[in-house]
């Protein structure tokens, strides 16, 4: 008797010659000796048991508990599928459903898209749509593995994953995200990945839903759909994916309720109950040796079909193996032990599919089971690695289906006037925040087509965001007749450019696509976080789009339509890891910040990590003044002080010079004639920079300004605008013209002094007076002409009160000594100030952001948003060290590493690195051989300037070490 019961198991092993079995673990003789002891030690009820799989929420009752329970003890029922819950109950529960089974239950999930489409405090990783337009399957297979590895912790040995229905039906209510895409190759090569990923993390995959659920418009939950196609169409498309992976080795297959009259002559038979569907197509034509599933039995397109029990006896019977979710276990095992008793059901067939499940629990790991642990559950699901998944896939998945005028990415943003209408029921806001980052965007908001058509008639690039829920992929995708009608009104404006980025499925565009003039479309196929942020950056040209549609959205846009449109090396924005850096380890640097706050260094401050082009850490601490009710923000300018030096000036000067009109050795008598009889005459351009020109450190011009009181004399101020009186250096306090002058007469009269290195303002007074004589315009106006506007920089830029409300520019001090009040929106350098705010070494104001992007387009050899603004020989002739050797680290025009044990940096950056320090408390460095920046932006010198315990605590050093040591590897 043993060997008859135990010959359909040779056979799978034996015969198995043409394609190898599924179920066959490594250890084959050792899985053939356990399935043939387990099997043989089972009673008929507990066989029949194990081909059931019942369903239970963790979130459920604790009579439904108990239910479970006893199906386990009493009907032995084989596997549990887990349904909606948390994470840590689920676990709870299955160690104790495990405890109560004799055989080791098989634990089943349905989880495509993750264990959030069931679980809460878990991942959610893109829809299959979504994953259907990359074009690396690698990126797939990643997916695949790291879901795979969630479910393993969890304790599941089989993941109803993934559907490889072919959706070539726009009007599919049940499957559309779910499918990879209506080409039957694509959503075989995805299926293949996602299948291979699973499987490589020691799960089980199923494909679903056979023989091809994509071409329904009927939820087979609520009825029976009906796939009206013959069967030369059937194998061309609903069953190529199937048979792809069968051949590649799928462990199981999922049976769909479905009528297929070409492979099923009885009318309105469903396919779970078909042995012309299951056991002549699916097994013997296609040769499958895996596991068999049905769709959930309470299904109404089945449930109704036969009385309780015998729906499950005949799917057995067809040729199905497990039993998923029946409507009454207790009923149909009875039906099952009646069968068997009456013949009905034979030995041979009921081992067939036992001992194929046991082979199942086998490869699974069950034969050594061992509890799950509870320790930690949380942090492993949710760690970091997922993001640098999921961001991956988003990021490829970028499709861009028009793009008229190579619209996309945005260029040449001095011209651009933009806005951002949101369409939609969802949240754009990560959507705007990100586009705001690169120029400024306007948010219209407005109720009426009327009001809509003025407000953006001051504009010349619209983008519009169409936002959907993210929270399932059966959600409501479409636009509404208002917001259809408002977008063809909007993209007919004559005066702007139009782009759309779609952030829901596809088929929003069916509406869309033969009814407006758009210009520009991108697809971000759902509107997670992510997914805004990736598409923002895309239409800046932060990174790249080469994603391919997965359908065909009518006649224009045919399935695997993509424009690939590349990088224009702005800024990025991204995760730690990404970059090969800590997230963990960066922590140090909040910290570290918070020592700062703590110890009263600061009130507040703004720091930016870039790497690899990708701002990874930008964060806010503190406050304004100490006295401030509100925290500091992304928005907020703080005054950069010397930082100006080589954001503003130098950059002036670089430009010059590989244009000609400086040299390097030019002397100050050639810069400025009246110097001819000066001490200063044969100062040059390269020593000055260099800090190696015997200038003077500074000179203090206001003290010879104020009265015998020690307050601003009236011979040199008024306290209100008046002609001669163009320089405003603080509320109301405008000092004289003629007072320009003075400051270059006595910069002339200055002696020399006998150090060969003195770190020095006054060469940066004489370069501006250069600068701006040779152009003929302010250098303020310069380098918003030729570099800020270009680039984006919105918050940068002298003089801020002008273009921004007060409250956002961050105080520098309560001024004692000089203008008496709180210095807040004019430039806190007492020079500068009575330049007009406006200084060639201090004045410049703006945050982190803009910032870091001068930095990166000096790491990128001049390059920026796809504009050359410098060349990177001229880059590298300013960032060397021309006195090196006489112990003088400073490059020119940048400050270098220090050459001693002690200087401007941590001594953990490369010779190559350069950047600056600000006397307000700023700090920026850039380090080419680690494509890293850092950025440090505070108001150290508020309510008092002689506040030094930033400086002597080294903080920003600190900081910059603890950047370092956050790089992996």
């Amino acid at each position: 008797m043993r060997i008859n019961v135990y010959f359909p198991l040779l056979l799978l092993f034996f015969l198995g010659a043409k394609a190898q079995n599924p179920l066959v673990a490594k250890d084959t003789l050792a899985q053939m000796e356990w399935v043939d002891n387990t099997y043989n030690n089972l009673t008929l009820e507990e066989k029949i048991g194990q081909l059931f799989m019942v369903s239970i929420g963790s979130n459920k009752s604790v009579e439904s508990t108990n239910r479970i329970q006893s199906l386990i003890e009493n009907q032995h029922v084989g596997g549990v599928i887990f349904l909606k819950g948390g994470p840590v109950q689920q676990v709870r529960l299955t160690n104790e459903f495990q405890s109560k089974s004799k055989i080791p239950l098989m634990i089943g999930m349905d989880a495509e898209w993750g264990l959030a489409m069931r679980l809460d405090s878990t991942y959610a990783f893109p829809w299959n749509m979504t994953l259907g337009a990359i074009q690396d399957d690698k990126i797939v297979e990643k997916v695949g593995f790291q879901i795979g590895k969630h479910a393993k912790r969890m304790g599941v040995h089989i993941n109803f994953a993934p559907d490889i229905d072919v959706n070539n039906n726009p009007r599919n209510p049940i499957i559309g995200n779910r499918s990879f895409g209506e080409s039957p190759e694509n959503v075989a090569n995805k299926g293949l990945a996602i299948m291979k990923g699973m499987q490589k993390a020691g799960i089980l995959a199923c494909g679903k839903h056979f023989p091809g659920h994509g071409d329904t418009d009927v939820d087979s939950h609520k009825a029976l759909p009906i796939i009206d196609a013959d069967r030369q169409r059937l194998d061309s498309i609903e069953l190529y994916p199937f048979k792809y992976l069968i051949k590649n080795g799928l462990s199981s297959v999922m049976v769909a309720h479905l009528d297929v009259p070409c492979l099923e002559s009885r009318d309105g038979h469903p396919s779970s109950l078909s042995k012309s569907i299951i056991s002549d197509l699916l097994i013997k034509e296609l040769g499958f040796e895996g596991l068999v599933f049905t769709d959930a039995l309470n299904m109404k397109a089945v449930s109704q079909f036969a009385n309780e029990g015998e729906v499950e006896l005949e799917s057995f019977l067809a040729g199905t193996d497990v039993l998923l979710m029946p409507q009454n276990p207790m009923e149909s095992i009875k039906r099952f032990i009646d069968a068997y008793n009456t013949g009905r059901i034979s030995e041979y067939r009921l081992s067939l599919s036992v001992k194929k499940i046991l082979m199942a629990k086998y490869k699974a790991g069950l034969h050594t089971y061992v509890p799950v642990a509870e320790e930690n559950l949380l942090n492993e699901l949710n760690g970091v690695e997922n993001d640098i998944i999921y961001e991956e896939s988003i990021e490829k998945a970028l499709t861009v289906a028009k793009n008229n005028f190579s619209l996309l990415p945005i260029k040449n943003l001095e011209n651009k006037r933009i806005a951002y209408v949101q369409f939609g029921d969802a949240d754009g806001s990560p959507f705007y925040d990100i586009l705001s980052k690169y120029t400024k965007v306007t948010w219209v908001k407005e109720k009426n087509i009327a009001d809509y058509r003025k407000e953006l008639a001051e504009y010349n690039l619209v983008i519009i965001g169409f936002h959907k829920n993210n929270d399932s992929p059966w959600k409501s995708y479409k636009f509404s007749d208002t917001e259809l009608f408002w977008l063809q009104e909007i993209s007919k404006l004559r005066t702007s450019n139009t782009i759309l980025s779609i952030f829901a499925k596809p088929y929003a565009l069916l509406d869309v696509v033969n009814s407006t003039t758009i210009d520009a479309l991108l697809i971000g196929y759902q509107n997670s976080e992510l997914a805004q942020k990736k598409a923002a950056q895309a239409i800046f040209g932060a990174i790249g789009a080469n994603g391919k549609l997965p359908v065909s959205v009518g006649s224009t846009f045919q399935e695997g339509t993509g424009l690939e449109v590349k990088p224009i090396q702005r800024l990025g924005y991204s995760i730690p890891e990404k970059v090969g850096m800590s997230s963990k380890n960066l922590k140090a640097v909040d910290s570290l910040v918070q020592i700062g706050l703590d110890s009263l260094m600061f009130p507040g401050a703004q720091i930016l990590i870039a790497k690899k082009g990708k701002v990874i850490y930008n964060k806010n601490f503190g406050k304004p003044t100490y006295g401030s009710d509100g925290k500091v923000n992304k928005d907020h300018i703080y005054d950069l002080a010397s930082l100006t030096k080589i954001l503003s000036t130098l950059p002036m000067i670089m430009k010059m010079e590989e244009e000609g009109n400086i040299a390097l050795n030019d002397t100050f008598k050639e810069l400025v004639p009246e110097y001819e009889d000066s001490e200063l005459k044969d100062v040059t351009v390269l020593k000055a920079l260099s800090h190696y020109g015997r200038l003077p450190a500074w000179i203090a011009f206001y003290i010879d300004t104020l009265s015998e009181d020690r307050k601003p004399s009236p011979d040199f101020y008024r306290n209100h605008p008046a002609e001669g009186f163009p320089f405003k250096v603080a509320d109301n306090l405008y000092l004289t013209s003629a007072y320009k002058d003075s400051i270059y007469n006595r910069i002339g009269r200055q002696d020399l002094k006998s150090n060969r290195y003195r770190y020095s303002d006054v060469g940066y007074y004489v370069f501006k007076k250069y600068i701006e004589e040779f152009y003929g315009s302010s250098i303020d106006e310069l380098v918003d002409r030729f570099f800020y506007r270009p680039m984006g920089l919105q918050y940068t830029g002298f003089n801020p009160l002008g273009k921004f409300k007060k409250n956002q520019i961050i105080p520098t001090e309560e001024d004692t000594y000089f203008r008496y009040q709180t210095i807040q929106g004019y430039v806190h350098d007492m020079g500068a100030a009575m330049q007009g705010g406006v200084g060639g070494h201090a004045g410049l104001f703006s945050n982190a952001n803009d910032v870091a992007k001068i930095m990166q387009m000096y790491l990128q050899g001049g390059v920026y948003g796809g504009r050359r603004f410098l060349n990177d020989r001229t880059i590298q002739k300013f960032n060397t060290c021309y006195f090196c050797h006489k112990m003088v680290r400073r490059g020119v025009g940048f400050d270098k590493p220090q050459l001693e044990e002690k200087g401007p940096t941590c001594g953990c950056v490369s010779r190559k690195s350069f950047g600056h320090s600000g006397f307000t408390g700023t700090y920026t460095w850039a380090d080419p051989d680690e494509e890293l920046i850092y950025v440090f932006l505070s108001n150290r010198t508020f309510p008092t300037a002689s506040n030094t315990l930033l400086i002597k605590s080294g903080l920003r050093t600190r900081i910059q070490q603890a950047i370092y040591d956050s790089i992996i590897n």
